[in-house]
């Protein structure tokens, strides 16, 4: 079946977080993403890792995508998302994947690396955040506050529109060093030159200028305000005939799919992979590993250059040491 062959491209641990999540409440903890029905025809979802920033781990791709399918079923016309606590979300849960030791954690391998292998975890992750973009039947925002970094970008940009309050951060800090964006929504939501701008320095956007560029559409005071506004916006919307949201959001998404966004993405989440086992991202790894991922982050965000020059170094004292094995 369709749902099968999903599956099977996920990690052991997506595969388990889908089966307890497919009835939800009756995991031990809670589920890291809520639904809430705010009227007939609008569904919010809430990222709920609060104390972890909303960081993503194994379970939150695979869980999103079946809200949103699930929302599709149950005739949403228009889903919300949002991040509980301080932000929306801090990107990936290094904690898990930076400091865990290669190997014993999706997306960092054993050298010599499988790029396959780590793209298909990649690519089920991306497909699960696109699922705000692919379904059709569904109008999406993002509703940002706070930090959406990293991964947190991605799955914002996923949305057809991005609200935030002014307080907010937008970024891809990892472009420097052990990360590419894989959904590479920046390029079609900024055009390439200031995509570009954006990771080749890994700079982050603060609201006012996010908006300026058009990478979000509406900036608010505070938190509460944007809740009234969207939600207001939201039964507007909900006011449109299902089938007429659903074919301009089917045409309009046609646009960047002509525009090569999927072989796009498919580069994305090779290079991706490339980035986290590169000799400056296995520098970085074990940088994380040893002193915790926050220092390491500190290390790569005050000086990104110090993994090249540890990689670089580390090539040299090979070539050295084979130079001397063969004169022996």
């Amino acid at each position: 079946t369709m749902s099968h062959t999903k599956t099977s491209l996920l990690s052991p641990e997506q595969s388990v977080s889908l089966k307890r999540n497919e009835s939800l409440g009756s995991s031990p903890t809670p589920p890291c993403i809520l639904s809430k029905q705010i009227s007939p025809f609008h569904t919010a979802l809430f990222l709920n890792r609060p104390t972890h920033y909303n960081a993503i781990n194994d379970e939150m791709p695979v869980l999103l995508r079946h809200l949103v399918l699930k929302a599709v079923r149950n005739e949403s016309k228009v889903l919300t998302l949002e991040g509980k606590g301080s932000g929306f979300c801090a990107g990936y849960d290094l904690q898990r994947y930076a400091e865990g030791k290669r190997g014993t954690v999706p997306g960092s391998q054993r050298m010599p690396w499988d790029p396959m292998l780590d793209f298909r975890f990649m690519w089920e992750n991306t497909r699960c955040f696109m699922s705000l973009f692919e379904e059709t039947s569904l109008v999406t925002a993002a509703k940002v506050h706070g930090a959406a970094i990293a991964g947190g970008s991605d799955i914002a940009l996923c949305c057809d529109f991005v609200f935030c309050t002014k307080d907010a951060k937008l970024g891809y800090p990892p472009a420097t060093v052990w990360g590419s964006p894989t959904t590479q929504m920046w390029a079609y939501r900024l055009g390439v030159v200031r995509a570009k701008e954006m990771l080749f320095t890994g700079r982050v956007l603060d609201a006012q200028t996010a908006h300026e560029w058009g990478l979000v559409q509406r900036v608010f005071d505070t938190k509460e305000e944007m809740d009234k506004w969207v939600d207001s916006w939201a039964q507007r919307v909900s006011n449109v005939p299902h089938n007429q949201l659903q074919m301009h959001k089917m045409l309009l998404n046609q646009v960047w799919y002509q525009q090569g966004l999927q072989t796009t993405q498919m580069m994305a989440n090779i290079f991706d992979g490339v980035a986290r086992h590169s000799p400056e991202g296995v520098v970085f790894k074990e940088r994380a590993e040893d002193l915790g991922f926050r220092r390491a982050v500190e290390e790569r965000n005050r000086d990104p250059s110090l993994y090249e020059r540890e990689a670089t170094e580390r090539r040299n004292r090979e070539m050295r040491s084979a130079r001397l094995r063969s004169s022996l």
